[in-house]
């Protein structure tokens, strides 16, 4: 297999300085065709807005695993479920790009630029704010393609139509200028019944009863835009040795409100090992939850006791999961009604976890972190304050106090970054309370801290754009303001141990409140006054690119690359 390597452009580019042929010149300037295919055009030379070094901010990663304890009708449930995954990144491309893929693509020169766009499903740098890499592109509208370019909050907020906040369906208008809302059961029909037709050949495969339920059900959700009855089911299944996460997910990429759902899948092959070391953490959520600092009424629900934790190494990301940065571990399902009867499946992706912790976390570390906290960089800490982020989606509260919505909601687009926030903290927190109990024995309370510091580092680099990266952002503000951390005369940082249990346990408090009240314009000010790089950290940040440090990864993935046939 050829690798592909990142190191800058090709002599041919580097002589254009950056210059390069592209099909489409530019965004439509009639927003309201902003979903349709761009018209070909004249070729016009577009220009390179960022330095040349900015195409390599991905490190390559082969997307392996061990399949070798897999039966041959498994070997071919995988290839199915990987095709079924190929139609959500092409669906997702539809959400996230106003034009046609293929044309878009295929009109840049550079092999280097158009990896780049591959990797951000379009021309705006996903960890740079979503800021536009070539020209002839405006700023990516905030909505993606869930609604029409030319529509503002305040049109949305008067206009009445069916399924206005819905997690499925796309809004545009009709021939009068009226939003409405179209199913994506019917926006993406053709597509969705390949994908369902796939996964019904699938489900006749799998040995395993409960997985087969699963994909029955999911095949039929795709069609009908009802999962609660396949969320059930996936979190019915225990013992099946293949693992798929697929269909319209998590609504971040809708900026503008943070109501729509995109298109994405993730095929997993469970680590059974490490599963079993996990299986007894997720038993201690109704006990923390009770423990949360914060006053009772914000605790009140009980988080359901059904879930588990799980290890996998994950074969094929497709979608907005497979967009800039890479997730390394799934909470789901996201509707709450599943959350509070049976809980949530925290998965754990523990083979892109070690690629972000060898290629990323630890020279960060070896660059930002004073040498004698070094030695408390570990796997087994980012491993677990990554697994307990994912626990904490459980705790806290779902709905508002006053019973008007759920906080998803009330907080609209500033819903995903607060979460994002809560379960980093909370992680922390159920960190704490269970190295207090000993129930955790790796490691000291030190690795843990200094490694989830080490941590903000990594996902502050993410970008404005990104949930995380703000939640990060927020985090890093906060801690400055209590002194968890101090800076040496040498520019390095250290983790003041006491003075960061009070910063945990302060913001937690903080999160929870805004949650529980539904504080719209709380967040909103939080956001706008700690969600930001302060100049400190940006010339941080900026010693981490001059040291070639990699922002995230990227895969090299496929049958091809698994052993597979195609």
């Amino acid at each position: 297999m050829k690798k592909i390597i990142r190191t800058g452009l090709s002599p041919v580019a580097a002589a254009l300085a950056g210059v390069f042929l592209l099909g489409a010149c530019s965004q439509p300037t009639d927003t309201n065709s902003a979903n349709t295919a761009l018209e070909d055009t004249a070729d016009t030379k577009q220009t390179l807005l960022v330095d040349e070094s900015r195409l390599a901010i991905y490190h390559p990663v082969d997307l392996t695993a061990n399949l070798d304890h897999l039966s041959d009708n498994q070997h071919k449930m995988l290839s199915l479920l990987i095709d079924a995954s190929k139609i959500m990144d092409e669906l997702f491309w539809q959400q996230a790009f106003f034009g046609s893929k293929a044309s878009f693509l295929s009109g840049i020169e550079s092999e280097e630029v158009r990896h780049f766009a591959s990797i951000n499903y379009g021309p705006w740098d996903r960890l740079n704010g979503d800021t536009p890499f070539i020209s002839g592109f405006d700023t990516k509208y905030a909505g993606a393609q869930f609604y029409p370019h030319d529509m503002e909050k305040a049109e949305f907020a008067t206009a009445e139509f069916a399924d206005k906040q819905g997690l499925y369906s796309m809004v545009k208008r009709d021939e009068a200028g009226n939003l409405y809302s179209e199913p994506y059961s019917i926006a993406f029909k053709s597509d969705l019944m390949e994908a369902s037709d796939l996964l019904l050949e699938a489900a006749e495969l799998a040995e395993d009863e409960s997985f087969k339920a699963y994909l029955t059900l999911r095949a039929d959700a795709l069609l009908t835009d009802d999962y609660l009855a396949s969320d059930m089911a996936w979190m019915d299944m225990k013992t099946n040795p293949i693992e798929l996460v697929i269909g319209p997910i998590e609504s971040y990429e809708d900026q503008l409100f943070g109501y729509r759902a995109a298109f994405e899948a993730y095929v997993l092959v469970k680590d059974l090992a490490w599963s079993e070391k996990l299986a007894k953490y997720a038993a201690f959520l109704p006990e923390l939850q009770q423990g949360l600092p914060v006053a009772k009424a914000y605790k009140a629900e009980v988080p359901g006791s059904d879930a588990d934790l799980n290890a996998y190494d994950v074969i094929y990301y497709a979608g907005h999961s497979n967009a800039g940065s890479k997730t390394i571990a799934i909470n789901l399902p996201n509707d709450e009604r599943v959350q509070l009867e049976k809980g949530t499946r925290r998965l754990q992706l523990k083979n892109a976890m070690q690629a972000k912790f060898d290629n990323i976390l630890v020279p960060i570390a070896d660059t930002l972190i004073v040498p004698e906290q070094r030695q408390h960089i570990t796997f087994d800490a980012f491993f677990a304050n990554t697994m307990f982020h994912e626990v904490a989606h459980g705790l806290g509260i779902k709905n508002t106090l006053d019973g008007s919505s759920t906080v998803r909601q009330a907080l609209k687009e500033h819903a995903s970054a607060l979460e994002e926030g809560k379960a980093d903290i909370l992680g922390l927190y159920m960190v704490q309370s269970l190295l207090e109990k000993e129930e955790i024995t790796e490691g000291s309370l030190e690795d843990y801290y200094v490694t989830f510091m080490a941590g903000i580092f990594r996902s502050v680099r993410f970008g404005a754009s990104s949930a995380h990266g703000k939640a990060n952002m927020i985090r890093f503000n906060f801690f400055a303001q209590q002194g968890a951390f101090e800076k040496t005369e040498d520019g390095l940082y250290r983790v003041n141990m006491q003075k960061m249990g009070a910063a945990v346990e302060a913001l937690s408090e903080l999160i929870l409140t805004l949650q529980g009240d539904g504080d719209y314009d709380g967040v909103a000010e939080l956001v706008e006054t700690m969600g930001v790089i302060r100049p400190q950290l940006n010339s941080d940040l900026a010693r981490l690119s001059d040291a070639n440090i990699p922002v995230d990864i990227h895969f090299n993935q496929g049958k091809k690359v698994l052993g597979l046939p195609e």
